[in-house]
């Protein structure tokens, strides 16, 4: 190929001004063009790279569907594993569709568009249809020279199931034909983009179909009875698909509430096991949630959930990037690894320290556990009369009517540590608090920060409900689908949110939505459209 950047410059100066200012210009549009060219190359490999890796993926999930040895399982395993295959292969095939679908100009598409889908069931006459008319805005013939008003002559008719809650309908939407007969001209509006193009379900059913399976904890067997009550036949494998086609059209909003949540200042951190199926061995291993969220005072609260294989430092290191700030955390080894970077500080949790005392206190009745247990609980009763007021004030009130209680609780347990058995369990209990002092203290020192962690805590419990309904994640891409739709429900009902609302509506947008724009589709941003 031509490279501009291999010319030198020739000698210009025997040539006239005009010549050599063309030259000049010729000069310039080729190099511009190598440039373009180069950019188009970059582009074409990067997509060629995600094509081979996602179709490397889909067949790969193929191959366990279908040819997975399954015998070590029992029924209700080998259910869950199949249901989690026909997630992934829907997730993959959508974002293969979705990456197909972006041709440059000039290059042919990518796939058979001619397939033929598979015939569905009609769907029943009982239910409530909700006609929806689209007709063009002028009837008018567009041809300049005609300009004669257009005849209606047919329509398509498309049905979409939805759903509110406890109530199965229909959504009709009739495009009207309108021809000019005298120009043999045929105008129809365009169908509307849906979320799963071409499928029965619009965005209200895929949507109550991920909040049924992630916020409500029902898996698609029960949810294939519960349809089944309204004589609509659901199967649990198409549930699944469903769940893997919507899961995979909300990264890119999951991606941007990641990106919120780093923004602040201040983050909260904890991990939750959970178990994910093993299909070579036949059985389940541990996997960990890591749950991340803005500090508890943060006047826009979000949380994002990372489902990673294992609890190592290295899950928090490359979720946290570069990100810089005080990291709300307990004192899990860990953590160390993750505060060493970045110029990142350290805060403990008061309500860790304070449960050794209470564990104490239970088993022994321990006079050193009570008496902490009270010194902590005159902090806490400060630190709630605090909470409503701005980080600034917050600092100075607490370093003015806590500060005193935190020297005092230090000076107190330095000396207790003395006259208790050296390796008991109250000294083990007092050495926990003196060893972590700095970290337990970093609320004095800045007043955004909280004194524990128990706002996430409390946003980690969706997981300990769901360990009891589905038991276990059946792969590593089912874990994170389930994690990024809890990421957004969970951060919609922080926001006052009802999370069938907020996913319905972005499922709704989210075909026609601008990538540039999709905060707007954030749980601390989203407004539902009103109706006119």
């Amino acid at each position: 190929m031509l490279d501009a950047h291999e010319f030198q410059v020739p000698n210009l100066s025997g040539l006239s001004p005009e010549t050599a200012q063309a030259v000049r210009k010729i000069l310039d549009l080729v190099s511009e063009q190598t440039l373009q060219i180069s950019r188009k190359d970059q582009e074409i490999k990067f997509k060629d790279a995600k094509l081979q890796k996602l179709t490397f993926e889909l067949a790969r999930h193929k191959a366990w569907r279908f040819g997975a040895k399954t015998e070590r399982m029992n029924a209700e395993q080998r259910q869950m594993f199949e249901d989690t295959l026909a997630e992934d292969q829907a997730s993959l095939e959508a974002q293969l569709a979705a990456l197909k679908s972006k041709v440059a100009p000039g290059e042919a598409p990518v796939g058979n568009d001619a397939k033929r889908s598979p015939r569905r069931q009609a769907l029943p006459d009982h239910l409530r249809r909700v006609v929806h008319h689209h007709e063009p805005q002028d009837t008018t013939c567009p041809t300049p020279a005609c300009g004669q008003a257009m005849k209606r002559v047919g329509e398509d008719v498309s049905e979409r199931l939805d759903i509110v809650p406890a109530e199965f309908f229909v959504h009709r939407h009739i495009y009207g034909k309108w021809a000019c007969r005298c120009c043999q001209l045929l105008v129809q509006e365009p169908a509307l983009p849906q979320i799963i193009d071409g499928g029965m379900p619009a965005a209200g059913l895929v949507a109550h179909t991920l909040v049924s399976r992630f916020v409500d904890h029902i898996p698609y067997y029960r949810q294939e009875t519960i349809n089944a009550r309204s004589d609509v036949h659901t199967p649990r494998s198409t549930l699944a698909s469903w769940s893997g086609a919507g899961g995979a059209a909300l990264d890119p909003l999951c991606e941007a509430l990641r990106s919120f949540v780093l923004s602040s200042a201040i983050v909260q951190a904890d991990e939750t096991p959970v178990a994910m199926l093993d299909p070579g061995a036949g059985k389940t291993k541990r996997a960990y949630i890591w749950g991340y969220a803005r500090g508890a005072f943060d006047a826009m609260p979000a949380v994002v959930y990372d489902f990673c294989t294992g609890r190592g430092a290295r899950f928090p290191v490359e979720f946290l990037g570069s990100w810089s700030g005080t990291l709300v955390r307990d004192e899990y080894k860990g953590y160390e690894q993750v505060t060493a970077l970045h110029d990142r500080q350290a805060a403990g949790c008061l309500a860790h320290a304070r449960r050794k005392y209470d564990e104490l206190l239970k088993d022994k009745g321990s006079p050193v556990a009570a008496e902490a247990v009270q010194r902590i609980a005159a902090i806490y009763r400060i630190e709630r009369e605090l909470r409503g007021m701005q980080p600034q004030e917050r600092l100075a009130q607490r370093q003015a009517l806590a500060g005193p209680l935190w020297e005092s609780l230090h000076a107190w347990l330095t000396l207790e540590l003395r006259r208790v058995p050296e390796g008991g369990a109250t000294a083990k209990a007092i050495n926990y608090s003196l060893n972590h002092w700095q970290a337990l203290t970093a609320n004095q020192r800045n007043g955004d920060v909280p004194l524990d962690n128990n706002h996430l805590e409390n946003l980690m419990r969706p997981w300990a409900m769901g360990r009891k309904a589905w038991l276990f994640c059946g792969s590593e891409l089912a874990g994170q689908r389930a994690a990024n739709v809890m990421s957004l429900v969970v951060s919609a009902k922080l926001n006052g949110h009802d999370p069938w609302a907020y996913l319905k509506d972005v499922l709704t947008r989210l075909p026609t939505h601008l990538n540039s724009r999709i905060e707007e589709l954030l749980p601390h941003r989203w407004q539902p459209i009103t109706p006119a």
